[in-house]
């Protein structure tokens, strides 16, 4: 290799390096695009989760919980929250906040009707039975 580092050089490496990331960028697009579709849970979306995501959406739920690590990191990880804890303890807790607990977050009191409940821990359902590829990586979100 020459002592100089010629213009001519930088732009082989400039070029080369761009050409090879924008070949990899879209191999894994297609990898992605074709990885998704065998992991969606998209044919088990019914009326009621659809109902249980807007309830989700009405009480900025992200603005303090993540799901499936988007959103803020206040509160736990409600990925698997319905495996972890089950739908009756979803909903009683839902229902008891606050707690009131000293030294503990508190999540505020949402007057959800049962039907709400009930599409709300349908919504965490459907969202528990995406294949994340196992993420989150511990039980406990």
């Amino acid at each position: 290799m020459s002592e100089a580092f010629t213009k001519s050089m930088a732009r082989n490496i400039f070029y080369g390096g761009s050409l090879f990331f924008i070949l990899l960028f879209l191999a894994l697009t297609v990898d992605t695009h074709t990885a998704v579709p065998e992991r969606s849970n998209a044919d088990q979306l019914t009326p009621k989760v659809a109902k249980g995501k807007e309830v989700w959406e009405e009480h900025d739920c992200i603005g303090c919980h993540t799901l499936l690590g988007e959103g803020a990191y206040y509160a736990p990880e409600l990925g698997n929250v319905y495996t972890r804890r089950g739908p009756a303890f979803i909903k009683s807790w839902i229902k008891t906040q606050p707690t009131g607990a000293p030294g503990r977050r508190q999540m505020p009191h949402f007057d959800l009707t049962e039907a709400e409940l009930d599409a709300l821990v349908a919504f965490l359902k459907w969202t528990d039975e995406i294949d994340t590829a196992e993420w989150p990586p511990n039980v406990e979100g």
